[in-house]
């Protein structure tokens, strides 16, 4: 599997806040957790009513990936995300994945983010 092409097109799919395109890179009882839902959320039906209310709740966020790295049964991708439409706008967050798969298929997903300062 080429993780770059992977990462790529799942960071897409949440900046397009698109909820069903997402469950399909999840595998039906995989396991989230970011600094929300610090204890985790657990399958499809928990991680599809989270992220509808979370992409309400939000503005325009762009995810643009930045370096993935292999780990056993995965990898690790860092990225940056844009917040609001205006495409040229510093980035607001840096973070980073890890991802396990099952197949092509996530099945574990911890998300690490922070903010970062304004330029001037």
């Amino acid at each position: 599997m080429d993780i770059a092409d992977y990462n790529a097109r799942w960071l897409a799919a949440w900046s397009a806040k698109d909820v069903e395109a997402l469950l399909g890179f999840y595998a039906p009882d995989c396991r989230y957790a970011d600094q929300q839902v610090p204890h985790g959320l657990e399958g499809h039906a928990a991680l599809r009513a989270y992220l509808t209310g979370l992409f309400g709740a939000t503005p325009p966020m762009r995810y643009d990936p930045d370096e993935v790295w292999p780990v056993p049964g995965g990898f690790c991708g860092r990225w940056y995300c844009v917040i609001g439409e205006d495409a040229k706008a510093a980035p607001a967050l840096r973070g980073f994945d890890l991802v396990i798969l099952k197949g092509d298929r996530i099945v574990l997903n911890e998300v690490y983010v922070h903010t970062l300062a304004a330029t001037a």
